[in-house]
């Protein structure tokens, strides 16, 4: 199973990468840094046109606040095709933003969460979310 983490922060990165080796749940993350970078992941194209497209994410762990594309663009890019529409999309941000939460949920946002600020809140939160994305939620087979 693999998560794409889509996250520019290095160390919101490294303490969700830390969270989600301690979660009960095997699974390989892939790590992008923009949004461009994850479109070009997901959909197989730029620096990952070798990547079977097939195998898609479990789950997609995505910041709002991104470098080239925001969050609410690479969401709806995910959402307006047919072959990856059903990947389930959580939106792990530090905005609390009330129009922010209701763009993410109007272009098909699954989840909304707030990043905490304190280190072990944060590792908990991701921890958790993992648990539930790969382990408790049943998504339909993609293909």
């Amino acid at each position: 199973m693999t998560i794409l983490l889509v996250e520019d922060n290095p160390d919101d990165e490294l303490l969700a990468l830390r969270a989600l080796k301690k979660s009960s749940v095997p699974n390989q993350v892939v790590v992008v840094r923009d949004g461009q970078e994850a479109l070009d992941y997901v959909f197989g194209t730029g620096k990952y046109q070798d990547r079977d497209v097939r195998a898609l994410p479990k789950v997609v762990f995505l910041d709002l606040q991104l470098p080239k594309l925001n969050g609410i663009e690479v969401l709806r890019s995910i959402r307006g095709d047919e072959r990856t529409k059903r990947i389930p999309v959580v939106l792990l941000t530090s905005s609390d933003e009330i129009q922010d939460m209701v763009d993410c949920y109007e272009s098909g946002a699954n989840s909304y969460i707030n990043k905490p600020v304190d280190f072990n809140e944060f590792v908990d939160q991701v921890r958790l979310l993992g648990q539930y994305w790969l382990g408790v939620n049943r998504t339909p087979a993609l293909y």
